[in-house]
């Protein structure tokens, strides 16, 4: 499910760049891409959110570990246990109103206001989907941290100089 989402990240991504590319070097032959922006804004929140699980199971996310990482032992656990519960409760909040307006555009037949007339409801699933997906991984780290294993998005501190530059460099620190 992670993976997907990812690679549906991935391929919005290289959407926005088609788009974006097109809609450059369209204006100086007279091309134009109807809605172009329309479509590259709504790739932009599909990637954004659709990357977000991907990204916080494989420990890429910005967290605030350094109180987390400090701690030790049982009082390691519960704090992460704690973050991932409060969490979860705000992921749950946006992804229930996320997913209700999503609906709503749906049931109301909300429809774009571009060149190019889409029902909202579509680029919207990217937004809702991407937060429903997020919140799914959050609860599995939550079980996963409450059984007493270690985080999926917890990594082994650096052993050596050099890998600590590697992780830096390539910004998994």
């Amino acid at each position: 499910l992670y993976l997907g989402a990812g690679y549906l990240a991935a391929f919005f991504l290289v959407l926005i760049f088609l788009l974006m590319m097109g809609l450059s070097l369209g204006r100086p032959l007279g091309l134009n891409i109807p809605s172009g922006d329309d479509f590259a804004a709504w790739s932009m929140a599909a990637m954004a959110f659709l990357g977000l699980a991907h990204t916080f199971k494989e420990g890429e996310m910005i967290r605030v570990g350094l109180m987390v990482d400090k701690l030790g032992g049982w009082k390691k656990r519960i704090a992460e246990v704690l973050s991932l519960g409060i969490g979860l409760i705000i992921l749950l909040y946006f992804a229930w109103f996320a997913t209700k307006m999503t609906y709503e555009s749906y049931m109301f037949n909300d429809i774009s206001q571009g060149v190019v007339s889409i029902p909202l409801w579509i680029p919207q699933l990217g937004y809702s989907g991407g937060l429903i997906i997020l919140a799914i991984a959050f609860v599995d780290e939550l079980v996963r941290t409450l059984a007493g294993y270690r985080p999926c998005y917890e990594k082994d501190p650096p052993q050596t100089a050099e890998e600590l530059v590697e992780r830096a460099a390539s910004s998994a620190v």
